[in-house]
């Protein structure tokens, strides 16, 4: 089980934090790279293709904003699951960025979340499909939800 990051430049870093923190509450390991679909499309398909011939599970989580190919690309040569979680700084960023990641190509199957919080609880669910450990924690978390509202 891991999820592995692929941020469109290092200036995602920080936006990846706010995934990262919530992932390592939930002990799930992760592992963060770098590597725009548009700059360097080479190394997208390098990581994709070694892990698809791996039996890990595993979740992508893409991070890139403006011209989100990455995301796409990811997806449409991945078996596995593809989350992307845009980044923004501004109400102007997130409009761009927003946009990018929801319009994408027949057959490229991106899940869009747009709360890093969010976004770090699905890859839990994911997970925990196949982990009971995990699925009783995210038991735990939604009745200590709920049990808030009382």
């Amino acid at each position: 089980m891991k999820t592995i990051f692929l941020l469109g430049s290092e200036s995602d870093k920080d936006f990846t934090l706010k995934i990262t923190d919530k992932l390592t509450e939930w002990g799930i390991p992760f592992e963060v790279l770098v590597a725009s679909a548009h700059k360097v499309p080479e190394k997208v398909f390098e990581i994709v293709d070694a892990n698809n011939k791996s039996d890990d599970e595993l979740v992508y989580v893409t991070i890139a904003g403006r011209s989100n190919g990455l995301s796409g690309v990811t997806a449409a040569n991945s078996v596995h699951p593809v989350i992307a979680c845009p980044p923004h700084s501004s109400k102007e960023d997130f409009m761009v960025n927003i946009n990018s990641t929801l319009v994408m190509p027949s057959d490229t199957p991106v899940l869009t979340v747009l709360d890093p919080g969010n976004c770090a609880l699905a890859v839990a669910r994911i997970f925990a499909v196949s982990n009971p450990e995990l699925r009783s924690k995210v038991a735990d978390k939604i009745a200590e939800i709920k049990k808030s509202f009382e």
